[in-house]
């Protein structure tokens, strides 16, 4: 994509109300405008960062066994009476009529939806176990909306509901969520740490937070330091295989939310294994075995012919939250430090002389070296100053840079830098390019 002709509305000065990093560097690199209180535009460079995190979400989704589909935003309010939950909720819900008076809710989340569509379908033990799943937008009315995506009012999720016969398939399902949700984080290059957690409004005995430490998250949190160094389980991870030993090794260090919280447990600890931080919550879990397919009378014929309800698990994973998140855990004084793989653009080329034909041949050159290799470069082709051109490739925070100008192409180099460690080497363009594709 060449600079010139993309829409990149970057500014040096963030609003005065945007007060955490991430929301800051989000309005000045031009990801995102806010259209109301909690709602926002998605701009170029900010959809191309949801729709890799979006991917990396399905892939590892697809890998446990969970099959994707796609359910509306609007529900039908006579769904959550059948669960007792439509007047519990509280204000959070968005509460709506259509023309001919129906009562509708914007979909804050969708255990019943899902539990409507497996009970019009799903009649027998024989067509279990079956997790499905769909990344939708929600809606939540929050009171005070804050902190840019990390809290909006409108924002996208991935929903996954698991189903089985009996609660220790259930419980092997919710095992399987969890180490998916492990590989995916750590794709994404952050270090999640599974917290127990109160299972709030979704209901059920056993819930995990997925929580990543940054200075500025929103709630306290504590945990064992042996728990940073352990990992996820890798992705030839065999999510058929027995996977109690997995999760056991990453539950069985203290590791709690300010709500569950032992103080005195946390502090039998030894000094140097106390890990008190703050944290942000990127993804939730939850097994609530019979709360939705008893009342909503989902049920199936189990090996005895009896009719009985389905065990359930609900797996969520905060998608556009997540862009916001991976902004606080990796960023410096110039901007943003993207991972490799959610990163807008893999690698910017700077043309350090616009309007000279032997640069503009060169970046050309490397911008369809990039292509052919299946990677699309952005490419500064502007007539900026370069001091401006090297701030904005800054606070873009694209994984690498190559800068382009006269003086190296006369010894046959550009300068190759690395946005993380701040490197910069002179190397050939074909150099280039190789330690870039890998």
């Amino acid at each position: 994509m060449r600079l010139s002709n993309y829409f990149l509305p970057v500014s040096k000065e963030a609003p005065a109300d945007a007060s955490i990093v991430s929301h800051q560097l989000m309005l000045r690199t031009g990801m995102i405008r806010q259209n109301g209180a909690g709602i926002y535009s998605w701009l170029p460079l900010g959809l191309r960062v949801l729709k890799r995190i979006e991917q990396i979400v399905r892939e590892e989704m697809d890998r446990s066994g969970a099959i994707e589909m796609l359910m509306p935003t609007l529900q039908q309010a006579d769904l959550w009476r059948e669960s007792g939950r439509y007047e519990a909720y509280g204000k959070e819900m968005l509460r709506i009529k259509d023309r001919h008076d129906r009562e509708m809710l914007y979909g804050p989340t969708n255990e019943e939806l899902i539990t409507d569509v497996f009970r019009a379908y799903v009649k027998s033990y024989k067509q279990l176990p079956l997790n499905l799943y769909h990344q939708q937008w929600k809606f939540r009315d929050e009171v005070r909306p804050r902190f840019g995506v990390m809290r909006g009012r409108e924002f996208l999720m991935k929903d996954a509901y698991s189903f089985d016969l009996t609660e220790e398939g259930a419980r092997a399902a919710y095992r399987k969520m969890f180490c998916a949700y492990l590989n995916a984080f750590d794709r994404m290059g952050l270090t999640a740490i599974p917290m127990r957690a109160d299972t709030g409004p979704i209901g059920g005995d056993l819930s995990h937070e997925f929580i990543i430490l940054a200075d500025t998250g929103e709630s306290a949190v504590f945990c064992d330091r042996e728990l940073l160094a352990l990992g996820a389980p890798g992705l030839d991870l065999d999510f058929n295989s027995d996977l109690v030993p997995v999760v056991e090794q990453r539950t069985r260090y203290y590791a709690a939310t300010e709500e569950m919280h032992d103080a005195a447990a946390f502090d039998a600890l030894p000094d140097e294994r106390r890990v008190s931080a703050r944290g942000i919550e990127v993804g939730h879990i939850f097994y609530f075995g019979t709360k939705y397919s008893a009342p909503m009378n989902a049920v199936v014929q189990g090996p005895d012919g009896q009719m009985v309800p389905v065990q359930m698990g609900s797996y969520g994973i905060g998608v556009s939250r997540l862009v916001g998140g991976i902004i606080e855990a990796s960023h410096d004084e110039n901007g943003i430090i993207w991972p490799d793989a959610v990163a807008p653009f893999p690698v910017g080329i700077i043309n350090m002389r616009a309007g000279d034909a032997a640069c503009e041949e060169a970046c050309v050159s490397l911008y369809t070296q990039f292509a052919k290799a299946g990677i699309e470069a952005l490419y500064d082709d502007t007539d900026d100053r370069a001091g401006a051109k090297f701030a904005r490739m800054d606070l873009i925070g694209l994984p690498w840079q190559i800068v382009v100008g006269p003086k190296g192409l006369e010894k046959g180099v550009v300068e190759l830098k690395r946005r993380k460690t701040g490197e910069k080497i002179e190397v050939s363009a074909e150099e280039a390019v190789r330690r870039i594709t890998g």
